[in-house]
């Protein structure tokens, strides 16, 4: 239980104008009444971030410091920030948490109890301590007696950074420092980024513990098999993953140990875009009291939802409990996977609708990472863009990307995964010409992968890819699984697929790949 002398500690004021722990119908009545959000007519709390509307990864920092324990991929991804640069945004945050109102959440990150994180999250809005409350593991009143945070939040979106003396790109700054166990935010009201900067911790800690973390979401059939869904944001993972046939484990991000499979997190953060009960019934349902609805547009009068409109953005989410899922794992563990399946958003509408990876492949296209950004998932992102991100969800790794592959590939092998790639992106052309992919068949694809159906299937070679494509899929129509077939011009097919496949080739020197690897990559025609 917090003694209130923590946060004086901390440098939070006297601890008085904290409000810790409280209960969602109580962090529900302050939000409300504080103007910071409202309620729906579904009974979730609605609220806006304003200007930024996704992440920010390029206002995203390391603190470097001499001698640390952990070894720190430098770029783009992990920019460094000095510790002077830190301490001066921190004690700007401190002094603006202390001079008014803020929010404590004590809970854990880790479903597995040998790998759990005690976290602390403190917070200037009463919806954000909601929204971490549902998202993070949330403790009995028995481990709030004994929790003693290993990391802590403090998120002050009120507070901006000058660039000129702070150290930062822009008035916004998510910076984690490894040496005094702080995550900083500020300039940003996007309640993701307290969430993936919990995910980026662990990525850092967690390979040191022997345990692979991923962005990836999990389910378990009835008997017992588990399958990984690893996938950017926009992609499918959450949507696949929330299948009424299967028990969720997770929907985003776990970690694999040799006890098996387990989530980080205790709550669901869906892409809730063009929402509706008939698609994704699991998800509509979980919108409910409690639930965050974040920058999606509600009638002022009838207060119902608009799922379908991009007023705010594309990037339209809900937050909320895993237990609203009926079918969850509770706590959210499972045992070793039997099947993998890497989702991408392919806008250029080359690749298969679902393909069967050999070893080196899955090695390959896990460190490709490919897939089409889409809309509002991160600023200034307005169409799909290409990308390229290694291990599927590189923005929040902080290690060398070889890390990470290698623990999957050993785990691949040791396990005997099977391994698809899944396009969920378009088909029949491009963006803008084409169409996405039809929701049901990719669900029965996908159901017919992780059954075994596919196990035995006759495939043939992709000409560019060499990706293994099945000629036949129960329930799905034979000529949507050629993606060659879709197009009405073949011509412009082939030079797309050969455009895309340089793209690979080019992303690929950024790693020593060995050569059998590199031999799975795609081959240019002509």
């Amino acid at each position: 239980m917090l003694d209130t002398r923590e946060l004086e500690a901390l440098g939070i004021g006297r601890g008085d104008r904290a409000f810790v722990d409280l209960s969602p119908a109580d962090l529900v009545e302050h939000a409300v009444r504080r103007g910071e959000a409202v309620l729906t007519s579904d009974g979730a709390l609605r609220a806006t971030t304003g200007q930024y509307t996704g992440r920010s990864p390029k206002d995203k920092f390391v603190v470097q410091r001499p001698g640390s324990r952990y070894e720190i991929s430098w770029g783009k991804v992990n920019q460094p920030i000095s510790p002077e640069h830190y301490q001066r945004l921190k004690r700007k945050v401190l002094a603006h948490l202390s001079e008014r109102d803020h929010y404590v959440f004590n809970g854990f990150a880790g479903a597995d109890a040998d790998y759990r994180m005690p976290l602390r999250v403190v917070t200037e809005y009463a919806w954000h301590s909601l929204f971490v409350h549902q998202l993070f593991l949330r403790p009995t009143p028995e481990q709030l007696q004994i929790h003693r945070p290993e990391f802590t939040i403090l998120s002050a979106p009120g507070v901006h950074a000058d660039p000129s003396v702070d150290g930062t790109n822009s008035e916004t700054f998510v910076i984690i420092d490894f040496e005094e166990n702080v995550v900083l935010i500020g300039g940003t009201q996007y309640a993701g980024e307290m969430k993936k900067s919990i995910f980026t911790v662990l990525n850092t800690r967690l390979p040191y513990a022997g345990v692979m973390p991923m962005h990836c979401s999990a389910n378990v059939g009835a008997a017992g098999d588990v399958a990984l869904f690893f996938g950017l944001s926009g992609t499918g993972k959450t949507t696949l993953s929330a299948d009424p046939k299967r028990s969720l484990i997770g929907d985003d991000e776990h970690g694999w140990s040799d006890h098996g499979v387990f989530n980080f997190e205790g709550g669901c953060y869906a892409k809730c875009i063009n929402l509706s009960q008939q698609a994704e019934p699991q998800i509509w349902n979980a919108i409910r009291f409690g639930t965050v609805l974040e920058n999606v547009v509600v009638d002022d009068a009838t207060r119902m939802a608009d799922y379908a409109s991009q007023e705010y953005t594309e990037n339209t989410r809900a937050a909320y409990p895993v237990e609203y899922i009926p079918n969850a794992v509770i706590p959210g563990v499972g045992g070793q996977p039997t099947t993998i399946v890497f989702l991408t958003a392919d806008a250029s509408g080359v690749l298969p609708p679902i393909s069967r990876l050999s070893h080196a492949q899955a090695m390959y296209h896990f460190l490709a990472g490919y897939t089409s950004k889409l809309a509002g998932t991160e600023r200034g992102v307005t169409e799909p863009v290409p990308t390229f991100s290694t291990c599927f969800g590189e923005p929040f790794w902080t290690l060398a990307p070889q890390v990470y592959a290698r623990q999957l590939g050993e785990r691949i092998q040791r396990h005997g995964v099977d391994v698809y790639l899944v396009n969920t992106g378009w088909t029949g052309g491009p963006y803008g010409v084409g169409r996405r992919m039809n929701l049901h068949y990719t669900r029965t694809m996908v159901d017919q992968a992780i059954g075994g159906a596919l196990k035995h299937a006759t495939y043939e070679r992709h000409p560019v890819f060499g990706l293994e494509m099945p000629t036949a899929c129960p329930g799905v129509p034979s000529e949507v699984l050629s993606p060659r077939g879709t197009w009405q011009d073949k011509a412009a097919y082939d030079a797309a697929a050969n455009a895309l496949a340089r793209k690979f080739l080019e992303n690929a020197k950024r790693f020593d790949l060995d050569a059998e690897i590199l031999a799975a990559g795609p081959v240019v025609q002509g």
